[in-house]
C-alpha cells in the first residue's frame, strides 16, 4: 500500500484518500471500492445497507450529547473519471494510481487522480472515525456511476437515507457553497460507414492534434479551451474542399463529460499533392496556435506516415460527416441573465469513434432551464441528422433548484465565517450534481454542496489542494458540531 501522503494533514483524511487511490474504481466497475468500503464499515462495527443497484449507506450513531440533533447524510460518489495521456500505459481496472505531491497539490502520474470524488468520500470516512469530532447521527451515502450518467442517483432507492440534512462533498471550490446545479442529457449519432475502394497512387497519413488542456465539460466549458474534435474537423472539412483526399477514420475523446484533449484521423493524399497537403496542415497549425496562444500553449498538430487501409469512406459521406462535425455546436450557448458569471446552457462535442461499420458520436447538453436544454438538444440533433446520422437522445437528469432559505445553508454560512474569517460565495453551478436527483427521491431533505479546491478534474492534470483540504476539514468539523436540533 502506498504511503506517499502519510505526512499530510488532516492525517485521517489523507490516509483514507490514499487508500482509495490504490483501489481501482472506474465508473460502472465499482465492485472493488464497494468491497473496500464495506470492509471498512465492518472494521468499525458500523451499520451498512445497499439498494438494488449497489448504492451504499453507512451509519453511525450520534456521539454523547448530540442525540437531539438532526441526522446528517454526508454524500459522495465512488466512481472516478479514467483519463490518461496517450503515451501512458495504465490499466484503470487493475492498477493503483501513482500519486505524488507537487507543492500544495496532490496529483497522479499521467492519469486522473480521482479526487473527484475520492476526497469527499475520504472526508466522510474521517468524520465518522475521528475521535475528535462531536457529531449527530451520521450517514455516509456512497453512490455509483455518477460520472457516466448519474446512474446511482437515478436508481437510488427511497428507503436508503433517513437523514434530514444532506451535505454533498462533490464541489470543487472551497470559497463557495453550491445550492443549485444544471440538468443534463446526452445526444448520440451513428453514421453508417459506407466503404469505398482504396485508390492507388495515394499516401496514407495519420493526423494528430494533441496537447490541449481538456477538462470538465461543465465547470470549465466557459474557459475558452479548445476542443480537439472541433479543431481537427475544421481542418479536414477545409482540406477535402481544396484537395481530393480520402477519409479513413476519425477518433477523439472518450468521456461525455470531458472536453476532448486529443483527436486523430487517417486520410489518403494523392502522391503528387502531399506537399500541398503538408503546407495546408502547417497553415492551420499556425492558425490554431495563434487563436489559442493563451489558453492552449501546448497545442500540437502534425501528421506522420500510416499503414495503407483496406477501405475508405465514400467521398460524399465523408463530406456530410465532416460538415456535420463543423456545424456541431460546442461550448457556451447562453449565460444566465440572473446569476452573474453562471453558464446557463452549453453543449460538449465529446466523442467521435470510428468503428468497424459506423462512426459513433456522443455529445452532452447542460442547462439550468429545461426548455433551453431541449433546444440545444435540437441543435445537436439537427447537425447530426443533416449529416445522415441516426440520432438518439437519453432521458437526462433534472436541475437542482436553489433554496436560499435553507436552514443548513444559513448555519453553514455562519460557521464558515467563524472558522475561515470570510463570507462564502453562494452559487449554482453548470455541472451535474446528484443533489437534484436525490432531492426528487427524498422530498424536503435540506441540501448543501461544498468541497476543497480541485482543478482540471476529468483530465490527467487533475489535482487537489492540500491546504484547502485542511481548511474545509476544519469547517466541516465545526459545521457537524452545530447541526440544528430536531
Amino acid at each position: 500500500m502506498s504511503n506517499v501522503l502519510s505526512n499530510l494533514k488532516p492525517e485521517l483524511v489523507w490516509k483514507y484518500f490514499e487508500e482509495i487511490t490504490q483501489v481501482p474504481h472506474p465508473s460502472k466497475k465499482e465492485e472493488k471500492i464497494r468491497e473496500y468500503m464495506i470492509n471498512w464499515a465492518k472494521s468499525f462495527g458500523f451499520e451498512y445497507k445497499s439498494d438494488a443497484l449497489g448504492n451504499l449507506v453507512i451509519k453511525k450513531p450520534a456521539t454523547p450529547g448530540m442525540e437531539n440533533r438532526k441526522t446528517v447524510c454526508i454524500q459522495g460518489h465512488l466512481d472516478m473519471v479514467c483519463e490518461k495521456n496517450s503515451d501512458v500505459e495504465f490499466d484503470f481496472d487493475n492498477d493503483p494510481l501513482k500519486v505524488y505531491i507537487d507543492g500544495d497539490w496532490v496529483k497522479a502520474e499521467g492519469t486522473t487522480l480521482g479526487a473527484d470524488n475520492g476526497i469527499g468520500i475520504a472526508m466522510g470516512m474521517a468524520l465518522m472515525t475521528s475521535n475528535d469530532v462531536q457529531h449527530p447521527a451520521l450517514e455516509l451515502l456512497c453512490t455509483l456511476d455518477e460520472e457516466t450518467g448519474l446512474t446511482g442517483a437515478i436508481q437510488l432507492s427511497t428507503d436508503l437515507v433517513t437523514a434530514d440534512i444532506l451535505i454533498n462533498l462533490d464541489s470543487e471550490d472551497e470559497d463557495a457553497f453550491t445550492i443549485g446545479c444544471a440538468g443534463g442529457l446526452n445526444t448520440s449519432g451513428i453514421f453508417k460507414y459506407e466503404a469505398d475502394e482504396v485508390p492507388s497512387n495515394h499516401t496514407p497519413f495519420k493526423l494528430t492534434l494533441k496537447g490541449l488542456r481538456g477538462g470538465h465539460s461543465g465547470i470549465e466549458i466557459h474557459d475558452g479551451r479548445a476542443n480537439a474534435a472541433k479543431l481537427l474537423s475544421r481542418f479536414l472539412w477545409n482540406a477535402i474542399r481544396k484537395l481530393p483526399i480520402k477519409f479513413v477514420s476519425f477518433n477523439s475523446g472518450n468521456k461525455h463529460n470531458a472536453i476532448p484533449r486529443e483527436a486523430f484521423a487517417t486520410v489518403l493524399v494523392p502522391n503528387e499533392q502531399v506537399d500541398e497537403f503538408n503546407n495546408l496542415m502547417n497553415e492551420y497549425k499556425a492558425i490554431f496556435k495563434k487563436e489559442y496562444a493563451t489558453k492552449e500553449p501546448n497545442l500540437d498538430f502534425f501528421c506522420e506516415n500510416a499503414e495503407m487501409p483496406n477501405r475508405i469512406l465514400k467521398p460524399e459521406l465523408a463530406y456530410k460527416v465532416l460538415s456535420s462535425f463543423v456545424a456541431m455546436p460546442h461550448g457556451v450557448i447562453r449565460m444566465s441573465p440572473d446569476i452573474p458569471g453562471l453558464v446557463q446552457t452549453s453543449t460538449n462535442f465529446a466523442i467521435v469513434e470510428t468503428r468497424e461499420n459506423e462512426i459513433y458520436v456522443l455529445t452532452s447538453q447542460r442547462s439550468s432551464v429545461e426548455s433551453e436544454k431541449r433546444f440545444v438538444e435540437n441543435m445537436v440533433y439537427a447537425a447530426l441528422e443533416l449529416g445522415g446520422a441516426t440520432v438518439a437522445t437519453g432521458d437526462g437528469y433534472p436541475a437542482w433548484e436553489p433554496n436560499v432559505n435553507s436552514e443548513i445553508l444559513n448555519v453553514a454560512k455562519e460557521v464558515y465565517k467563524n472558522v475561515l474569517g470570510k463570507e462564502p460565495k453562494i452559487e449554482a453551478i453548470h455541472a451535474g450534481l446528484e443533489c437534484g436527483l436525490i432531492g426528487e427521491k427524498y422530498p424536503g431533505i435540506d441540501m448543501l454542496s461544498c468541497g476543497p479546491n480541485l482543478r482540471d478534474v476529468h483530465s490527467p492534470d487533475e489535482r487537489v489542494s492540500i491546504s484547502s483540504v485542511q481548511r474545509i476539514w476544519n469547517f466541516l468539523v465545526e459545521l457537524i458540531k452545530n447541526i440544528p436540533q430536531k
